[in-house]
């Protein structure tokens, strides 16, 4: 895939995103977190966005189009009737239609968590989007948006939600497979629910391979549990709750996404396997 940002795209990105956020500060402070390249472009807000977005293909020890996945990613996970700046009573999905259609042009599709990839991608780079699309999942994406709207502005609440979306998306394997449900349905027990019934690889020879597997899964889901115990909204959080910056959240959120897509691979394709 050609990793420089075509230009209708930062067309029309830079209009959506001056017209929604309309602040130097929280552009300037979007564009470098998000890894975009050299010193802040003058100009009014859509000149600074297109200029930047323009230094980023002119540098080629970036990836362009990731750094323009990382700037869009809060605007475009969004639900679509989420509030827009841009304008009174106005919501943010004339925006993100603009983007979508600028991405269609060039064979792009943006998907969820701001990753920007080739139309008719195969199967193997399927992202949790697809499979909420797929299937009666309400509860997932619930979590998952509230997760995705909170990293900024609430990353205890964040953190909770992702691991809401863990147990959401283990509680959907037990019901679909008939599977005892637990007592206690927080991520630890569902887990261990789950975990003998996934049988990964019947190879012999990947035996060991697989149990290594399914331990480090087992830790991240203990890692992010204890984390929500901690520091998450879930128990309450004192008066003094500890402090955790965006980036901790932002990875508590991506690492329950790669795992509940895992867990989706795992139901479609057993899915499969008893239709064939």
């Amino acid at each position: 895939m050609n990793n420089k940002i075509p230009n209708n795209v930062i067309g029309a990105v830079s209009s959506v995103l001056s017209e929604h956020y309309f602040s130097h500060t929280s552009l300037n402070s979007l564009f470098m977190e998000s890894g975009a390249p050299g010193e802040v472009p003058m100009g009014n807000c859509e000149t600074k966005c297109s200029n930047w977005l323009k230094i980023c293909n002119e540098d080629d020890s970036i990836d362009a189009i990731s750094v323009l996945g990382s700037i869009i990613q809060n605007y475009m996970d969004l639900p679509p009737n989420s509030y827009s700046r841009a304008g009174a009573g106005s919501t943010v999905e004339y925006g993100q239609k603009r983007i979508i259609d600028a991405l269609s042009k060039n064979q792009l599709v943006y998907r969820l968590n701001g990753f920007i990839t080739k139309s008719g991608s195969t199967p193997i780079s399927k992202t949790l989007e697809d499979y909420l699309k797929s299937g009666d999942y309400s509860s997932i994406e619930n979590e998952f948006l509230r997760a995705v709207e909170n990293i900024q502005t609430d990353p205890h609440a964040s953190v909770t939600a992702a691991c809401a979306i863990i147990e959401s998306a283990l509680k959907c394997y037990i019901e679909k497979f008939d599977l005892p449900m637990p007592q206690k349905l927080n991520v630890a027990p569902l887990w261990a629910a789950v975990q003998p019934s996934l049988n990964l690889n019947a190879d012999a020879t990947l035996a060991d391979d697989q149990h290594k597997i399914l331990k480090g899964i087992s830790s991240i889901i203990d890692g992010i549990g204890a984390f929500r115990s901690h520091i998450g909204s879930a128990h309450g959080r004192g008066q003094n709750p500890p402090q955790i910056v965006v980036a901790e959240a932002r990875l508590a959120v991506n690492a329950s996404h790669t795992l509940v897509v895992f867990i989706m691979d795992v139901i479609h394709a057993k899915i499969g396997r008893a239709h064939v």
